[in-house]
């Protein structure tokens, strides 16, 4: 309707506005908005696979935590020990503190990617990351524990032959209650056959303690100690060496012990290898899963938990079993091998870790290929030589 302006004139209505939009059909647009909803869809599905992926990989690799790195330990004080020795550079430590920040390291050396990964992550997405590890380290231990229940009971019946064979199914009547389980458990400074040992380690007297402070006769060789010797045949145990590779390669391979090197067993060897090259591998093993190439001390030191957890009564794990520490044998074991007293104790402490890494992974030794011992081999040397020699008749002309 016209409205009168100040002058009383008229004003003209304002013109219609004008419609910019271009007649589509309903089906059209329902078409578009559909195809808009699923590519929303799919960018969410996308994400979602992306996340899995991530946790799936997470998981996975934090199966190398306990075995590798530290039995109980929890990566949070790992790396917040690391944290305190890059603050405290110049400072004093404590041994527990060493023991952490050793941990930390391996731990580093074991999954490389992870401290590059953690310190580019926001704290809240470095708190899923380190709970993601976590999941997969506890399930790890726990299927290793499953496993060895049973094949160490297998084991124990072939090695010793007790009178009464141990159920593979049922803890409740192992430890030292059971004769076989007792013999392997018994400290190494005492000898299980003696009835007052016996009867004062079932007891539990104060005289015949169990605890961490004495190496169980299942970690030496032939499980028998040389009281003049403690050092003599540690970590030389069948039994030690079969549950490691039922942890790390399969345990069809425990059986298939490599022998001492001394040249007398290489036709066995050879048999072992054609037999194992007959069946195809269907499964990727946990050392080539986490990469490991030699055996570590921190392996040992879990799988020797592994072994005398299955042959405890136990039935679940715990750190203290009686007088016995978990946490405390570990740290002994480990110590043993990264704390040697001297130089003489460390070329011991090598040359038993190659021994380990011949019975678990055979002879191939190409990882050991550096570039210090290659130089010295006959292709280097003979370039050498000729290069001398052209050297030689260029300077004589």
């Amino acid at each position: 309707m016209a409205e009168n302006n100040c002058e009383g004139n008229l004003t003209p209505p304002p013109p219609p506005a004008v419609s910019l939009c271009v007649s589509t059909s309903p089906q059209a647009r329902a078409k578009r908005k559909f195809a808009a909803l699923m590519e929303e869809v799919e960018n969410l599905k996308q994400d979602k696979m992306i996340k899995q992926r991530k946790t799936t990989y997470y998981v996975s690799q934090g199966r190398a935590l306990r075995r590798m790195a530290a039995l109980y330990t929890p990566i949070e004080d790992l790396v917040a020990e690391n944290d305190r020795h890059c603050e405290d550079l110049d400072g004093e430590h404590t041994i527990e503190q060493d023991r952490l920040q050793r941990g930390y390291i391996e731990l580093s050396k074991v999954l490389p990617w992870f401290h590059a990964k953690l310190a580019s992550l926001e704290f809240e997405e470095s708190e899923d990351l380190l709970k993601k590890l976590k999941r997969g380290a506890d399930a790890a231990r726990g299927d290793d524990t499953g496993t060895l229940k049973e094949l160490v009971a297998l084991w124990v019946n072939i090695e010793c032959r007790p009178s009464s064979l141990i159920r593979t199914d049922d803890k409740h009547h192992r430890g030292f209650a059971n004769d076989a389980c007792g013999r392997l458990l018994c400290p190494a400074e005492w000898r299980w056959e003696d009835p007052v040992v016996k009867a004062g380690i079932r007891d539990r007297t104060t005289a015949f303690i169990v605890s961490e402070n004495s190496w169980p006769s299942f970690m030496y060789e032939n499980y028998e100690a040389d009281a003049k010797n403690l050092e003599h045949g540690l970590f030389k145990s069948r039994l030690l060496v079969m549950g490691f590779k039922a942890i790390f390669t399969s345990p069809s391979s425990a059986n298939e012990v490599d022998g001492d090197g001394d040249g007398a067993d290489i036709i066995e060897n050879n048999q072992r290898a054609r037999r194992r090259s007959d069946h195809a591998r269907v499964k990727t093993c946990v050392a080539s899963i986490i990469g490991m190439r030699k055996v570590t001390p921190r392996a040992i030191a879990y799988a020797a938990c592994q072994i005398r957890f299955a042959l405890s009564n136990i039935t679940s794990w715990r750190t203290v079993d009686a007088d016995f520490d978990y946490q405390i044998f570990w740290n002994n074991i480990v110590d043993f091998f990264e704390d040697p007293p001297g130089p003489a104790a460390l070329a011991r402490v090598n040359k038993l870790l190659e021994w380990w890494t011949r019975k678990v992974f055979g002879r191939n030794h190409r990882q050991d290929l550096m570039p210090d011992v290659i130089i010295h081999m006959s292709v280097n040397s003979l370039a050498a030589q000729r290069q001398q020699m052209e050297d030689t008749a260029f300077d004589s002309d």
